[in-house]
């Protein structure tokens, strides 16, 4: 018997029909998209999960914590309608999470709620 995943995942989708995570993961190579793959399916089957894979970050943004080869990735993610919105996807560069790289997830956050009111 097949586990059936908690949660579905998408990519966010601008306006324009750009799907950013999706087009920054293309960029990547074959390695590394495999290992984000790996951490995203542990979300999607797993959720909810804590560390060392997911942290909160703040309220309805969470992000997917990568070890890659010499560096880190992140993906900052929302749940929203039994849905795992990945938001923004990057290698992280600092310690810290940067503020631009939050604030990018937080307006992409608030366009999904202008098109979609939020339901639970």
């Amino acid at each position: 018997m097949t586990q059936q995943p908690t949660l579905v995942v998408r990519f966010f989708r601008t306006s324009g029909g750009h799907e950013p995570v999706r087009e920054w993961l293309k960029e990547l190579d074959a390695a590394d998209k495999k290992d984000i793959g790996i951490e995203i399916k542990t979300v999607q089957f797993g959720w909810p999960i804590g560390m060392p894979v997911v942290r909160k970050i703040r309220k309805d943004l969470w992000e997917v914590r990568v070890t890659l080869y010499q560096r880190i990735a992140r993906i900052i993610f929302t749940i929203y309608g039994g849905e795992m919105i990945l938001l923004h996807g990057f290698i992280k560069k600092t310690q810290t999470l940067a503020k631009h790289d939050i604030d990018l997830a937080e307006e992409r956050l608030r366009e999904i709620l202008q098109v979609r009111p939020k339901r639970e």
